[in-house]
């Protein structure tokens, strides 16, 4: 009867002992649970915070605005960057201090390629021939494709120049192909890439007209 007794005892204080040993797990995994959904909850709200950008109204109201992915919104980006390249660097007035102007612009664009040929053109007299001549040089972009399977990013460029002169308006295709790497942004490469290894693979004439 005594060793049932004690035998009953044993057992109840081993049950007790696994309540408490399962409360102690139960315990244990709902910290954790709480924990980890904490810790997500708390990143998931960091990131919505990194999405956003504040922007001072003259130093007076405080506006919010949601920022885009970068991401998504890069190849844009790409083709505005080859796109303004090529207006500043063909796009040309028949006065000096324009021409250094543009020129020193597109040339903050992309890499010694681009000045490579700013030295052939100036070597064989192109500008100074703008310059005497009168005429004004503009480029219209038909075209800026984008290959973004690899990196850098090969790009290639269709385009018209338009050579006006007081007589005559002269219409020319231009191909260009170049190699585009990610850099840091600035005031004057606000797109954040730069151009490499530009090339000018055609740029012949199409028509002429008479004015």
């Amino acid at each position: 009867m005594k060793q049932n007794m004690e035998f009953k005892s044993l057992t109840t204080i081993e049950g007790s002992f696994r309540r408490i040993r399962l409360m102690l797990i139960a315990f244990v995994c709902c910290c954790t649970l709480i924990t980890g959904y904490a810790l997500w909850n708390s990143y998931r709200f960091a990131e919505a915070q990194r999405q956003k950008i504040y922007v001072l109204d003259g130093g007076k109201s405080l506006m919010l605005a949601l920022s885009q992915d970068l991401s998504q919104n890069r190849p844009a980006e790409a083709r505005e960057h080859v796109r303004r390249f090529h207006e500043l660097f063909f796009s040309l007035s028949p006065q000096k201090d324009a021409i250094e102007h543009n020129i020193g612009r597109a040339l903050q664009l992309a890499d010694k390629s681009a000045y490579n040929y700013y030295v052939d053109f100036s070597e064989k007299g192109y500008y100074n021939r703008l310059i005497s001549g009168n005429i004004n040089q503009v480029l219209q972009v038909d075209s800026v494709v984008c290959d973004f399977t690899g990196y850098p990013y090969r790009m290639k460029t269709y385009a018209r120049q338009l050579i006006i002169r007081e007589s005559n308006v002269t219409e020319r295709s231009l191909v260009t192909g170049c190699d585009l790497q990610n850099t840091v942004r600035s005031d004057d490469n606000p797109n954040g890439f730069i151009i490499e290894h530009f090339t000018i693979l055609e740029n012949k004439d199409i028509r002429s007209t008479e004015r």
